[in-house]
C-alpha cells in the first residue's frame, strides 16, 4: 500500500485527532503511573538538583510514557477509529 493511500485511509478531522491524542496520553499516564510516582517521590523538596538527583526517574518514566505516545500508536488509534466509523456508516443504511 502506498503512503499517499494509506494516509488518506487513516486521515482524520482535526478535531477527532486532538481526542484521539488526548485520549492517547491519558492512557500512557494511566500506564506509567507507578514511574511518575517514583518521580515525583525523588523530586519532592528538590529544585534545580532535580536535573541530575532524578535523571534515573526522569529516564524511566520518559521510556514509559514513550511506549504509549508515538506516532505508530496514533496511527493505529486511527485506523480503530476509521474501522469504528465505517461500521457504523455501513449499518446506517
Amino acid at each position: 500500500m502506498g503512503y499517499v493511500q494509506e494516509a488518506r485511509e487513516n486521515h482524520v478531522k482535526k478535531k477527532v485527532e486532538e481526542a484521539l491524542r488526548s485520549k492517547m496520553k491519558q492512557k500512557a499516564l494511566k500506564e506509567c503511573d507507578q514511574y511518575t510516582t517514583k518521580y515525583a517521590q525523588c523530586a519532592a523538596g528538590k529544585t534545580i538538583s532535580i536535573v541530575w538527583q532524578c535523571r534515573k526517574q526522569a529516564k524511566e518514566l520518559n521510556d514509559c510514557l514513550h511506549q504509549y505516545t508515538n506516532d505508530a500508536v496514533l496511527e493505529e488509534m486511527k485506523r480503530e477509529y476509521m474501522l469504528q466509523e465505517n461500521l457504523r456508516g455501513s449499518a446506517r443504511v
